[in-house]
């Protein structure tokens, strides 16, 4: 019993320390940080992540993320750097170097190439006095109160920080470059999330009988009939030329009969005195991740789908239908 207790607040202390490490890193996201995206954004080649040891590590998950979010990257092992791979960098390139040191010896044996070249240098480092510090261009500091190893001496907190460090960086270049889903699909086509990006509306929309739909002068006694047997709580409403007009929900209902304070021809009010009218609508064609999107931006449960230019639905898709084909 006394073990689990010792476990549990010492796992704590860990989360805590690092935690502490995310906040001060917070706090000092300023110019630099707005300075080095700059430089990654107007790189015409590649932006090449180095680093060695843990920061190594903190490397490829930076390198590997912000190639899949648009800005293309590598990995380069520093230590492998000075025996030939340094071949790898060409002179448009952006070198991002990670040491919480600063004093990584195979990074430093990097800097005579990178200056001789002229390109631009991000040191992503926990020290600002460093020799890749002053050796920088642009100087992301990643530096932590404190470790949460005990012995201070193996990367914990540090490298935690220098690895959120670098999604933030990844989603900032991603929201200036105007990156959508269709740009991450394309770098992600294989898998259970490819297949599932792949998805469109057409694919997962009710169509035809399926769809609940009344006319403007359906009476309510039979727009309840219409969705209770479609069973998606929610009925489309066309005018005389099939074209969608308008949408009645459950919650539409239930207001109106709240409203009618037992009226008895409540029943013979029509679909036009209840419908929401200009319904959110989206294209067959649109991606199942964009209908999420939409449906969570309005706070929604379903859209009708039209084709084309085309006013007429052609089918319906419900939160439910994304959920089971793992969208959301």
């Amino acid at each position: 019993m006394g073990g689990g207790t010792d476990a549990i607040r010492k796992a704590r202390e860990v989360l805590d320390i690092e935690i502490a490490g995310l906040a001060a890193a917070r706090d000092r996201v300023g110019d630099a940080f707005v300075r080095a995206v700059d430089v990654l954004h107007d790189c015409t080649g590649k932006v090449i992540v180095t680093g060695v040891g843990k920061s190594g590590l903190v490397c490829h998950k930076i390198a590997a993320t912000l190639a899949s979010t648009g800005t293309p990257s590598f990995f380069l092992h520093a230590a492998e750097a000075s025996h030939g791979d340094l071949g790898m960098i060409m002179r448009d390139d952006v070198v991002l170097a990670v040491s919480n040191s600063g004093e990584s010896e195979e990074v430093l044996k990097m800097l005579p190439l990178i200056k001789r070249w002229g390109l631009k240098l991000i040191a992503m480092t926990g020290n600002r006095r460093s020799s890749l510090a002053l050796s920088a261009d642009v100087v992301v500091d990643v530096g932590v109160p404190e470790e949460a190893c005990p012995l201070g001496l193996s990367p914990t907190a540090s490298s935690t920080t220098a690895l959120a460090m670098g999604d933030a960086i990844a989603v900032v270049l991603l929201e200036r470059r105007g990156f959508k889903t269709e740009d991450f699909l394309l770098r992600h086509p294989g898998g259970a999330l490819g297949r599932r990006l792949l998805l469109r509306t057409r694919d997962l929309m009710h169509r035809d009988k399926e769809i609940p739909l009344v006319s403007e002068d359906t009476p309510l006694k039979d727009i309840l009939l219409e969705i209770t047997s479609k069973r998606l709580g929610v009925t489309g409403v066309v005018d005389g030329e099939s074209a969608l007009v308008g949408i009645i929900t459950d919650g539409d209902l239930r207001r109106c009969l709240a409203r009618s304070d037992g009226k008895a021809d409540i029943l013979e009010r029509k679909a036009s005195d209840i419908m929401t009218r200009d319904p959110k609508t989206i294209g067959a064609d649109s991606l199942a991740a964009e209908a999420v999107a939409l449906m969570e931006k309005f706070s929604i449960t379903s859209l009708f789908i039209k084709a084309g230019d085309s006013e007429r639905p052609q089918g319906i898709i419900h939160l439910h239908d994304l959920l089971k084909a793992g969208i959301v």
